[in-house]
């Protein structure tokens, strides 16, 4: 059985022009081995960006007024890769899989209340060993102002992916979607592999190691009337499956881990950033204090500083 599969990645300004020039096919070579250049020609996009992601999202900013403070660690940028196995789509056939596609490229639009517009570009690859739908959007929030009556639109990734389960219940509405518009497939596995970028995926697996033993195994026929060469063939079988398991089970753990600290990552970061703005306030709170200290008791600022601190350092 085939999986719904989905995962996302976020980028900040820095990673913006390596993956514009990847999904929009812009660079000459590729350290992809998977990608087969001849096919590139049978690409093709269900929304065109016809300029720079960078540029892109600036436009949509002008267009739309979009708030939230912009700085080099914002993620400005999502990026789902939407696929299943080369089995089921050899299996729908080629209208079905522009179908795919297109559902799922409604799913992203309505998922969040996000909409079309903040979706910068949706390009489907066929030109690698599984058709695969890269969409790039800008992870917009729609708020309304209490003091205005209005409805703002705010870049905010902490918000759009809120709560430790967040990549859970995309998972979970995904494969609602698209097997409600038909689609037999399997939910996506709970590990969130699919939330790894390809490579880093690799990287974390036996992804190699499993690949080289299915592609080079070769299975002898033998005659089925010869029981001690049948033996011989079902241990050899079982063996070269015990390993494939035990590739498995590195991998699942392997991804299990770098999802862990992922998490705990972003926590850890989110905590950080408020521990900042917490010391911030305070240092700016106390230099207040302190002007207003000495404007109403005619008292030198500096010298107020010192006694201040002489007193601290006496009582600590």
């Amino acid at each position: 059985m085939s999986y719904a599969i989905i995962r996302n990645s976020n980028y900040k300004k820095d990673n913006l022009a390596g993956i514009y020039k990847h999904n929009e096919r812009k660079n000459t070579n590729y350290s992809n081995k998977d990608i087969n250049k001849e096919n590139s020609i049978f690409n093709y996009s269900l929304k065109e960006c016809k300029t720079t992601y960078l540029k892109a999202i600036n436009n949509l900013k002008e267009k739309f007024n979009l708030q939230g403070r912009i700085t080099s660690y914002t993620n400005l940028l999502c990026e789902f890769i939407i696929t299943s196995d080369r089995e089921f789509f050899e299996g729908i056939g080629k209208e079905e899989t522009k179908r795919y596609f297109k559902v799922a490229y409604e799913f992203v639009a309505s998922y969040q209340n996000l909409g079309d517009d903040f979706i910068i570009s949706a390009k489907i690859h066929m030109d690698e060993t599984t058709p695969h739908m890269h969409i790039v959007f800008i992870p917009v929030i729609h708020k309304m102002d209490t003091k205005s009556g209005k409805l703002t639109h705010k870049i905010a990734c902490s918000e759009y992916w809120k709560g430790k389960d967040s990549y859970k219940k995309l998972q979970d509405a995904f494969y609602k979607y698209v097997t409600d518009k038909g689609f037999d497939l399997e939910r996506g596995k709970n590990i969130n592999a699919e939330h790894l970028s390809t490579e880093k995926f690799k990287q974390v697996t036996e992804y190699e190691n499993i690949k080289f033993e299915m592609e080079n195994k070769k299975i002898k026929r033998v005659d089925e009337t010869n029981l001690p060469m049948l033996i011989a063939q079902n241990r050899s079988l079982v063996l070269y499956a015990n390993k494939l398991k035990g590739y498995l089970a590195k991998s699942y753990k392997a991804i299990e881990q770098v999802e862990k600290l992922k998490i705990e990552n972003e926590y850890l970061q989110q905590e950080n950033r408020e521990l900042k703005r917490k010391n911030n306030f305070l240092q700016q709170y106390i230099r207040k204090t302190f002007e207003c200290a000495s404007i109403l008791f005619n008292f030198p600022k500096d010298r107020l500083r010192r006694l201040v601190n002489d007193f601290f350092d006496k009582t600590r």
